[in-house]
């Protein structure tokens, strides 16, 4: 990395939150520009296939300073790739824009990562990490507070609840020693707090003993946790 700086530079692209364009360029003179500084040789089909997948060949020929903030943002991200980057960092790349750009943006990022570029994103959308990470990590006060694969953060720490309706009233005091209950509001309802790991069999268990007794099981409902609730339960502690 140090001693071979520029091969390392060629492998990243960056989109930073800022939007710095020259105002009287032509957008696609910027483009052009920005892959011939890492020394890349001129492909206008490739820079074809780059503002196409942006939405911007029809405005290739326009002035920066005749653009939409969205479309400056989208040149950013097309300056960033006219390399052919094998890393992207995104910083806050949705940040500030409109419904229909940010869901432009997560199909972009989708299909990019389909063609085998490494995405680093930094966002403040808990959503947008849900919808698109494989890996995340979450940040408090500057520091990491973990790294984990997605699938593996929600089914550790995204516990799911589980309301269970009864026939009649019930007192969970008998259960409360075995499993981690609430009462529900009703008192015919059991409320219980479940981790959806293989190893956990609590959930079975419970019902198991539910139908032992007196009881029949009317409804089940389930509501998992966002990761926006993970993130909470996380930088709270």
């Amino acid at each position: 990395v140090i001693k071979d700086y520029k091969k390392t530079r060629a492998l990243i692209g960056l989109v930073p939150q800022e939007i710095a364009l020259q105002p009287f360029e032509k957008v696609i003179d910027v483009v052009r520009y920005s892959r011939n500084l890492f020394g890349c040789a001129n492909d206008d089909a490739y820079i074809e296939k780059i503002l196409r997948r942006l939405l911007l060949w029809d405005k290739k020929d326009k002035r920066i300073v005749e653009l939409s903030g969205g479309m400056k943002r989208r040149v950013i991200i097309a300056k960033a790739l006219s390399h052919e980057p094998k890393i992207l960092f995104l910083d806050e790349p949705t940040a500030g824009v409109d419904v229909d750009l940010r869901f432009d943006m997560w199909e972009l990022i989708k299909k990019l990562r389909e063609d085998g570029t490494t995405i680093i994103l930094t966002t403040h959308y808990i959503e947008e990490a849900e919808e698109i990470a494989d890996r995340i990590s979450i940040i408090d006060n500057g520091k990491i507070q973990l790294t984990e694969k997605k699938s593996e953060l929600m089914q550790r720490l995204g516990k799911k609840v589980i309301n269970i309706k009864l026939d009649q009233e019930i007192d969970i005091k008998v259960f409360r020693d075995e499993f981690n209950l609430t009462q529900g509001h009703d008192k015919a309802s059991i409320i219980m707090h479940h981790s959806d790991t293989k190893k956990d069999d609590s959930l079975d268990r419970l019902i198991l003993k539910i139908k032992k007794g007196k009881y029949k099981i009317l409804n089940i409902e389930t509501d998992e946790k966002s990761l926006e609730q993970i993130f909470l339960d996380v930088v709270s502690k």
